[in-house]
């Protein structure tokens, strides 16, 4: 995260299921959140590259989410394609001390 990141925050951590995602219309944009079993959360583009298909829906675990449509799979830290030839673009996500969670849109998006 950078200086000149706009943080957003985007409601309670407890929205989002842990196991799963969330899409979220933010700043004009659709992003997929995503909440780990380990309690980690990780924000990407809300469609898949390859055949728009609806991350939020995938498989989350390890840090990765894998398209239903397509079982390609993404690193959600990175954004790179784990398994597929295109990648993702992230925002930096965080839970603040109200259990909040926080979005971060600016330079320090990650990603194509």
């Amino acid at each position: 995260m950078s200086a000149t990141d706009v943080q957003i925050t985007i409601g309670p951590l407890s929205l989002i299921p842990a196991g799963e995602g969330r899409n979220f219309e933010i700043a004009g944009l659709r992003i997929a959140v995503f909440h780990t079993r380990a309690g980690q959360v990780f924000a990407a583009q809300a469609e898949c590259p390859h055949k728009n298909g609806p991350l939020a829906d995938g498989l989350v675990g390890a840090g990765e989410v894998i398209c239903p449509l397509h079982a390609w799979k993404f690193d959600l830290t990175t954004g790179a394609a784990v398994m597929g030839s295109c990648a993702l673009k992230t925002y930096f996500a965080s839970v603040n001390e109200h259990d909040e969670i926080v979005l971060a849109l600016g330079s320090g998006e990650g990603g194509p």
